[in-house]
């Protein structure tokens, strides 16, 4: 059974900095690749942030210069560096995981940026 445990949201100002993580069980591995996906209230949940198992990573145009995505092999970690947020970021954030035409998801961790 896959387990993804997303941690590391909460309420911070405009222009602050959060770390999400999320932590997979089992190997990293197994997956093709990881994301970050995002949905804010009355929204569809979008792709914020992916990562292949060969690391190549790509990004939102929303978030190109401010987010960062990573992962920690040895950790079976998965991580997002957002910098310089801004209200619009504001949103429950989902880790996924892709394999063989399947995803996996998260239970979300929110993520609230006041002006």
């Amino acid at each position: 059974q896959v387990q993804l445990v997303e941690s590391g949201g909460g309420l911070v100002q405009a222009g602050g900095s959060l770390r999400l993580s999320c932590v997979v069980s089992g190997s990293i591995f197994r997956f093709n690749a990881m994301g970050w996906y995002r949905q804010a209230p009355g929204k569809q949940r979008e792709l914020v942030a992916r990562i292949t198992s060969g690391g190549s990573t790509n990004y939102a145009d929303s978030v190109k210069g401010r987010f960062t995505i990573s992962r920690d092999n040895a950790k079976n970690t998965v991580y997002l560096q957002m910098n310089s947020l801004n209200p619009e970021d504001t949103a429950v954030y989902y880790c996924g995981a892709e394999r063989g035409g399947s995803s996996y998801w998260g239970q979300g961790t929110q993520v609230t940026v006041s002006s």
